[in-house]
């Protein structure tokens, strides 16, 4: 485990120096008057290292961290940032190059080279953690330097969507004096290139950004410094915008608290800004457990979950109901489940088991985080253990846990049915297959699928209009509802809370759902 509190505060006292001596590495530049812009969100990172992480803590990486390739405000397609320039230089979309931008360098000083960009991507498949990041990586064959400027990505299979993984968090680039090649970084301190540097944080409770100098890229910054605070509930987070503690909310915000800022967002002086949004809940099936790795058991669940009685019910209709894993709004979305099981049905889940030779009620317990997608995942599971024990097929349970040891428990097995939340890592139908299948996944649960691993997959990657492997993804489809291993239920919209001195909410969320916080300003510092 990272000892990050003793070691950030070592980092925040020498910040403070730098700022107060003026040494132009990392600067608050924003008067005491206005002060940082201060977030809150329920979704606290898992690690500070980049090579360690395949999930929320992208959001905090985004804004400290530097990747080749990121989404400026508006942007659908990923762009150069810590690059001058990226494309592939051959036919075939296996080689792919990037000439880094000039005079480069990290927050502490250090120069930003080719080697560093390679040290970073390398490093990430030789840790190799278990559930992390180097599932992204599978096309990747070996990364060359060509001088200090240039990267040369070579694939052992066409994948154009290679520059969309180059563009995640999880492809930040580290200095290679301060992150081993083979270890995950230790005390917790950060070095990075990107628009803020992190004077202090404390784990579980907070993030201080403030402004660094030596950042070169793509971001505007519209503000010196943004504080980040994490909590543990929507609740508090409201009550903390409301009392003008907090300025936005990010992430986590229950649906009873949407409806409720709707209803009362001019009389509170907040906004609410609504984006489409391709975030997904969905249920995994163990197939270590003597039951869930049974085929009638998961198919007889899948008949009877109510999705439209969850989305009304417990999420009062901010969410839709999902019958695929890729959401509405990509290429490639079906409504495989709806077709196939139609409305919910005890009598067909109950056949489905009595032909399966199951008589008896299917013992299943069911886990959720209590702390990383907001306080309505608990009513969520009551749902589902309702719906399910209503039957008198199942006796359901249902048992939380805080995210660190929950995600340490469902990549070791530990779990029969667990739920996740996926927020994509880019905006394509194969970021919602992927992820989820192979030997190294990011559910840390290996979903053997040759046929959409060997086939399906790498024929999609050769075509660079994503348009056109729409069939390739319906039919990767029809083997995850055939397995039914992963069972979607609802595809999220994206609210974001905020008061109305905040200016650039609207310009603030990239197309993976994630906040760059240099958007954000007080509207009274115009």
């Amino acid at each position: 485990m990272l000892k990050r509190n003793r070691s950030l505060r070592n980092l925040s006292a020498i910040a403070s120096i730098s700022l107060v001596a003026g040494c132009g590495v990392l600067s608050p530049d924003t008067s005491e008057e206005d002060g940082p812009v201060v977030v809150g969100t329920t979704s606290a990172p898992s690690t500070l290292d980049p090579a360690a992480s395949w999930d929320g803590s992208w959001e905090l990486f985004r804004n400290i961290y530097q990747t080749l390739l990121s989404y400026p405000a508006g942007a659908s397609e990923p762009e150069p940032d810590a690059a001058e320039s990226c494309r592939f230089t051959d036919d075939s979309n296996r080689t792919y190059s990037c000439t880094l931008r000039d005079g480069m360098s990290f927050s502490d000083g250090h120069g930003l080279d080719a080697g560093a960009v390679k040290h970073s991507i390398d490093r990430i498949r030789k840790i190799a953690v278990d559930g992390g990041p180097a599932g992204l990586l599978g096309s990747l064959e070996r990364v060359e330097t060509k001088g200090d400027r240039e990267v040369v990505f070579r694939l052992n299979k066409p994948d154009a969507t290679f520059p969309f993984v180059l563009a995640t968090p999880a492809m930040s680039i580290v200095d290679p004096e301060e992150y081993p090649a083979d270890a995950l970084r230790e005390g917790g301190e950060v070095t990075g290139s990107g628009p803020y540097g992190l004077s202090s944080y404390e784990e579980g409770q907070e993030a201080r950004l403030v402004r660094n100098d030596n950042y070169k890229g793509s971001a505007d910054r519209k503000n010196g410094a943004v504080t980040i605070r994490y909590f543990q509930g929507s609740d508090e987070m409201v009550a903390a915008l409301k009392d003008r503690k907090i300025d936005v909310t990010l992430r986590g915000l229950a649906a009873e608290d949407v409806v409720d800022l709707q209803e009362r967002r001019s009389k509170d002086d907040l906004q609410l800004v609504e984006t489409a949004g391709t975030e997904i809940r969905y249920l995994v099936f163990n197939p270590k457990d003597p039951w869930a790795r049974r085929a009638a058991v998961r198919k007889a669940v899948a008949q009877v979950v109510d999705r439209p009685a969850i989305a009304h019910t417990i999420y009062k209709d901010t969410v839709e109901p999902l019958y695929s894993m890729v959401p509405r709004g990509l290429a490639g979305h079906t409504t495989g489940f709806f077709d196939d099981y139609g409305s919910p049905s005890t009598s067909k889940a109950r056949q489905i088991l009595l032909e399966a030779g199951i008589a008896e009620k299917v013992p299943l317990a069911f886990w959720y985080t209590t702390d990383r997608y907001g306080s309505t995942t608990k009513p969520e599971f009551e749902e589902l253990r309702r719906q399910l024990n209503a039957t008198g097929l199942f006796s359901v349970t249902i048992k939380g846990r805080p995210w660190k040891t929950y995600e340490a428990g469902y990549r070791k097995g530990e779990y029969p049915v667990f739920g996740r939340g996926w927020f994509p890592d880019f905006p394509d139908a194969e970021n919602f297959i992927a992820p989820f299948v192979g030997e190294q996944n990011a559910l840390g649960t290996p979903y053997k699928s040759p046929r959409i691993t060997d086939v399906l997959l790498p024929e999609s990657r050769r075509e660079s209009d994503r348009g056109d492997v729409v069939e390739e993804f319906e039919k990767a489809q029809d083997i995850l509802l055939d397995d039914v291993r992963l069972l979607p239920l609802w595809q999220g919209k994206q609210y974001v809370a905020a008061s109305e001195e905040i200016s650039g909410v609207e310009r603030s969320i990239d197309p993976s759902t994630i906040m760059m916080v240099w958007e954000l300003d007080h509207k009274t510092s115009w």
